[in-house]
């Protein structure tokens, strides 16, 4: 399978080698990346430049300086980048930030799964960051999410789903993954292999309570059922840091429900995203009433999880 790749980067000149090393790297490389430096102020052109110059099938695109990083920026830098692919035959078409890195083998493996599922639409791994964190045990999107910093979509789901659609306060791949899922297409992270994060979700301009305060805001306007909300601050406060960072996550969500923040996402994806936080609540309920362990990963409609 053919496969390419498009990385929005801005003001990555410290992490974005980790990923240019990663990549040309593969066992199996891309047909093309197309890389749009989103208005960097330091050298990540610079530093991508250098690799453009080595390998043919990397192309930078310059677009000028702003004053804020911007999700929406991100939506609109991704949908350009693919649209300068449609000259080239692929099958696969990844999105990865550019403060990540993965094994040699990785693309291999993961375009294998693509092969192997004709219906898989989104497909990844779990991913870790500094500090021990691993999404599969410390969170609970579960096998069937692919996170944010490495998604790959086979061709005709991306266009299916209309690409990321662009939303300045954030969400835009987590919108793209939950409307594939409710467009009938498979998604899955498989636990065979990592990704690893290096900077800490959400964290590029803020710290890490700040972070956590703008989450609770997403969860909200991306339609997160409360009760789901209050089972996460609760498994928050366990986790550092601890009562201060889950007391971010409830008044993040509180606000924003307070001051009434739109909603990009449609009744439709809304239910269904409320659907699936309900399903995954009631299977992590049912074991922990039986004396159960509850693997975060693995828990999902059908409530799978450690005997």
């Amino acid at each position: 399978m053919r496969y390419v790749l498009i990385t929005a980067a801005r003001n990555e000149e410290a992490l974005i080698e980790h990923t240019l090393r990663s990549v040309t790297a593969q066992t199996v490389l891309p047909a093309r990346w197309v890389i749009v430096d989103d208005g960097s102020t330091d050298d990540t052109a610079t530093v991508i430049g250098r690799y453009a110059e080595r390998f043919a099938w990397i192309e930078l695109v310059a677009r000028p300086p702003r004053q804020e990083r911007s999700f929406a920026g991100k939506a609109d830098a991704v949908n350009t980048a693919f649209e300068r692919l449609q000259s080239t035959a692929f099958d696969i078409v990844g999105n990865l930030d550019g403060d990540v890195s993965f094994a040699p083998d990785y693309m291999a493996f993961v375009l294998a799964q693509f092969s192997a599922d004709p219906r898989l639409g989104v497909a990844g791994t779990p991913f870790t960051e500094n500090g021990g964190y691993d999404s599969a045990r410390d969170s609970f999107e579960g096998q069937n999410y692919v996170a944010g910093p490495f998604q790959l979509f086979r061709a005709d789901c991306f266009r299916d789903i209309g690409g990321y659609v662009p939303n300045a306060a954030g969400g835009v791949d987590w919108m793209a993954v939950m409307t594939a899922r409710m467009r009938g297409w498979t998604v899955r992270a498989f636990p065979q292999k990592r990704f690893h994060h290096h900077r800490s979700m959400g964290t590029a301009q803020r710290g890490a309570v700040a972070a956590l305060f703008s989450y609770g805001e997403k969860d909200y306007y991306l339609g997160g059922s409360p009760v789901w909300q209050m089972f996460r601050v609760a498994y928050r406060v366990t986790k550092p840091p601890h009562l201060i960072g889950g007391l971010a996550l409830f008044t993040g969500y509180v606000w924003a429900a307070m001051r009434r923040i739109p909603r990009p996402v449609s009744h439709e994806l809304m239910a269904f995203h409320r659907q699936d936080q309900m399903q995954k609540l009631r299977a992590i309920v049912r074991r922990l009433l039986r004396r159960q362990t509850v693997d975060p990963f693995a828990v999902d409609a059908k409530g799978a999880g450690h005997q």
